[in-house]
C-alpha cells in the first residue's frame, strides 16, 4: 500500500508539473486578468466616464498603424510554408494465390538448399522467431523450384504492384493521370532502364512536362525520403499535385546461396507497395485531405564505416548476390534513432518534456556524465506510432527505447504478421491498420519512423484533418476483424 500511494503521488505530481509548464502563459495571465477585473468593478460610473473621455484618438496614427499591421500580416502569411496535404493513399493487396505459408517456404528451402542442412535449419529458426504469419506473399517467380528470377519476371512484378496501387489511388481520389505535376517512385534494389517512373508515365499517358524522379538504393526508409522530396517540390511550385509510389521488387533479389547473413532477408521480405497523393491546393484539397504534413526529419550516419556497411548488397564466396545484414544492425539503428529524435524532439515535444530533457542534458554535461539520460515521453506528442515493420527485433527495440505500450506498436506488429517486411511501403499498411480499427480521430498526430541502408533513420509527422471512418476497402478489409492476434515468441514449426 505505501508503494502504491507513493506511485499515485508521483503520478499526480508529474501531471501537475506537465499542466503548469505546458500552460505557463495561461497560469501567468489568469491571476493578472482577475486582478484587473476586480479593480474594474470597483470603479464608479463617474470614474469610468472620465477614463473614457481621457482617451484621445488620432485618426492619422490609427490609419497608419492599421496599414502597418495589415502589411505585416500579409508578409507573414506570404512567407509561411505552404501546407502539404495527404489527400489519400492506396496499398497493394497480393492475391491469395501468392501466399507463402511456413510449410511451403521451408519445403522450398529444403529442396533449394538440399546440400546445406545447416542453412535450412538457420532459416527455420529465423522464421519461428520472425513474427510473420501464414498469409504473407512472394512474387510468382519465387514460387518456382528453383526460383526463376529474370528481368521480365521482375518487370511483371513491378507492373502488378505499381499499376494496382495507382489504379486504386485514381479511383479513390478522382484525380486524372494528366493532373499529376510530380511523380516520385522509390524502389531500392530493382532499377531497370527505362526507369520505373518512366514505366508509370508510359502506362497512364501522363503529361510531357511532368517532373518524374526514380529513387533507388536507399533502403526501407526511401518512402519518407520520397515524401520529403515531394514536400520540397510542393513548397516551390504552387497549385501542384504529387504522387509518391513506394515499393520493393522481390523477384531479382531472392538470395539462393548459403551465407547466413544474406539468408535473413529471404525470411522477412515480402511483396507490397503503396501510392500516396499529396497536394498543396488548400482551397481544393484541405477539406477532403486525410492528413497534413507537419515535419520531416532525416538522419544520415553514412560517414561512419560501420553504419555504411551494416546493410550491404554484395556477392558471397560463390558469386551469388544478396543483401548482407550486420550483427551490429540494432546498435547502429539505436544510434541513428537517438540522432533523429534529438532533431525531432524540439519540433514536437511539449515544453514540460523539453525542460526535463534540457535539465538532464545539463546535469550529465556539468555534474555527472554517468547520469542516465532522460528519455522524453513521446506519447505526449503523438497519439499514433507507425514504426517500420522491418522485423520483430526492430519493433521490440523501439518499443523499449521509447517506452511505448503494446497498443502503440500494435499496428507495426500486426503489419509484420499479415504482410511481412514490405520495405518502404510498410508504414502505409500500418496507417491503414489504424484507420481500419476506427482509431483515427480529427487532430490526432502520427509519427512515422523508418530505417534504411546507408545507414539512415527518417521521420515524418502528420496531423489528422478529420475523423476517418472505417474504410470498406483496403488491404485489411477482409481480415481486420481477426486482429490483433497473439504472436508467441517462438512458433514451433
Amino acid at each position: 500500500m505505501p508503494q502504491a500511494q507513493r506511485s499515485v503521488k508521483l503520478k499526480c505530481a508529474k501531471l501537475g508539473y506537465q499542466y503548469v509548464v505546458n500552460h505557463f502563459l495561461t497560469c501567468l495571465l489568469l491571476p493578472i486578468m482577475a486582478m484587473v477585473f476586480v479593480q474594474a468593478i470597483q470603479l464608479g460610473p463617474e470614474e469610468i466616464s472620465n477614463l473614457w473621455n481621457s482617451i484621445q484618438f488620432d485618426y492619422t496614427k490609427t490609419v497608419c498603424s492599421s496599414f502597418v499591421v495589415i502589411l505585416v500580416s500579409i508578409l507573414y502569411f506570404m512567407s509561411r510554408p505552404r501546407g502539404v496535404y495527404l489527400v489519400d493513399y492506396a496499398c497493394y493487396k497480393p492475391p491469395l494465390s501468392l501466399r507463402v505459408p511456413f510449410s511451403i517456404f521451408m519445403e522450398h528451402s529444403r529442396i533449394i538448399l538440399s546440400s546445406e542442412p545447416k542453412s535450412v535449419e538457420f532459416q527455420l529458426k529465423i522464421l519461428e522467431r520472425s513474427g510473420l504469419g501464414e498469409d504473407t506473399c512472394l512474387p510468382p517467380a519465387i514460387h518456382y523450384i528453383p526460383p526463376a528470377p529474370s528481368m521480365d519476371t521482375a518487370r511483371e512484378e513491378a507492373e502488378m504492384v505499381i499499376f494496382s496501387v495507382m489504379d486504386s489511388l485514381f479511383k479513390k481520389t478522382q484525380v486524372k493521370p494528366k493532373d499529376i505535376d510530380f511523380l516520385i517512385v522509390n524502389c531500392s534494389l530493382f532499377s531497370p532502364t527505362p526507369s520505373l517512373s518512366a514505366m508509370v508515365v508510359n502506362k497512364y499517358k501522363m503529361r510531357d512536362n511532368i517532373k518524374s524522379y526514380n529513387l533507388s538504393g536507399m533502403g526501407c526508409s526511401a518512402g519518407l525520403i520520397s515524401i520529403d522530396l515531394a514536400s520540397d517540390l510542393l513548397q516551390v511550385h504552387p497549385k501542384s499535385i504529387a504522387v509518391v509510389v513506394s515499393t520493393e521488387i522481390i523477384t531479382p533479389n531472392y538470395y539462393r546461396g548459403k551465407d547466413r547473413s544474406m539468408l535473413l532477408p529471404n525470411c522477412l521480405f515480402r511483396m507490397g507497395g503503396a501510392a500516396i497523393l499529396l497536394s498543396n491546393k488548400w482551397w481544393a484539397d484541405q477539406r477532403r485531405a486525410k492528413y497534413k504534413l507537419l515535419h520531416t526529419v532525416r538522419t544520415h550516419k553514412g560517414s561512419n564505416d560501420k553504419s555504411y556497411n551494416c546493410v550491404f548488397e554484395t556477392e558471397d564466396s560463390e558469386g551469388k548476390t544478396g543483401i548482407s545484414l550486420s550483427k551490429d544492425l540494432m546498435a547502429i539503428a539505436g544510434e541513428a534513432l537517438k540522432s533523429n529524435i534529438t532533431s525531432l524532439g524540439p519540433l514536437v515535444l511539449p515544453p514540460s518534456e523539453q525542460l526535463l530533457f534540457l535539465l538532464s542534458l545539463i546535469g550529465r554535461k556539468v555534474f555527472n556524465t554517468k547520469l542516465k539520460p532522460y528519455i522524453p515521453d513521446f506519447k505526449q506528442a503523438f497519439e499514433h506510432f507507425c514504426i517500420h515493420a522491418g522485423g520483430r527485433a526492430v519493433i521490440d527495440e523501439l518499443q523499449k527505447n521509447l517506452q511505448l505500450s503494446a497498443e502503440h506498436v500494435e499496428a507495426s506488429r500486426m503489419t509484420l504478421h499479415r504482410f511481412g517486411n514490405t520495405s518502404s511501403s510498410s508504414l502505409w499498411y500500418e496507417l491503414s491498420y489504424i484507420e481500419a480499427k476506427g482509431r483515427m480521430k480529427k487532430g490526432d498526430r502520427i509519427w512515422q519512423i523508418a530505417f534504411g541502408s546507408g545507414f539512415k533513420c527518417n521521420s515524418a509527422v502528420w496531423k489528422c484533418n478529420k475523423t476517418i471512418k472505417t474504410p470498406s476497402d483496403g488491404p485489411w478489409s477482409d481480415c481486420i476483424h481477426k486482429y490483433p492476434v497473439y504472436i508467441p515468441e517462438i512458433v514451433k514449426l
